[in-house]
């Protein structure tokens, strides 16, 4: 019964570790695909912020997650210096979570 229980939960650890991997990568695909990584980098400031930068900067706002999906799909000027970030319309609400999930979850 102890081997069944345990054996359960392996899979199940297991499980719950691979879909935020799967998640991380479906991400940061739509994010290459979307031309993001152009301006934006992990660690690195390109023309836009670190992604890094953007999860420290709202790691501890409870509004941390609606700010960043408005600036995804809605663009945003002064928060990071002059240059303006370009609004996403195409990018569907499913798709701009996904985006912003992944960035917020960025240590």
């Amino acid at each position: 019964m102890l081997g069944k229980i345990l054996g359960c939960s392996l899979v199940l650890s297991g499980l719950m570790l691979a879909a935020p991997a799967h998640a991380n990568e479906a991400a940061e695909k739509l994010a290459k695909q979307n031309a993001c990584t152009a301006c934006h980098g992990i660690d690195n400031k390109i023309v836009g912020p670190a992604y890094k930068d953007v999860a420290a900067k709202y790691a501890d706002d409870p509004e941390g997650l609606a700010k960043v999906k408005d600036s995804i799909k809605n663009g945003g000027k002064g928060k990071w210096g002059q240059i303006p970030m370009p609004a996403q319309p195409q990018l569907s609400d499913e798709q701009v979570t996904l985006l912003a999930e992944w960035i917020l979850g960025l240590k």
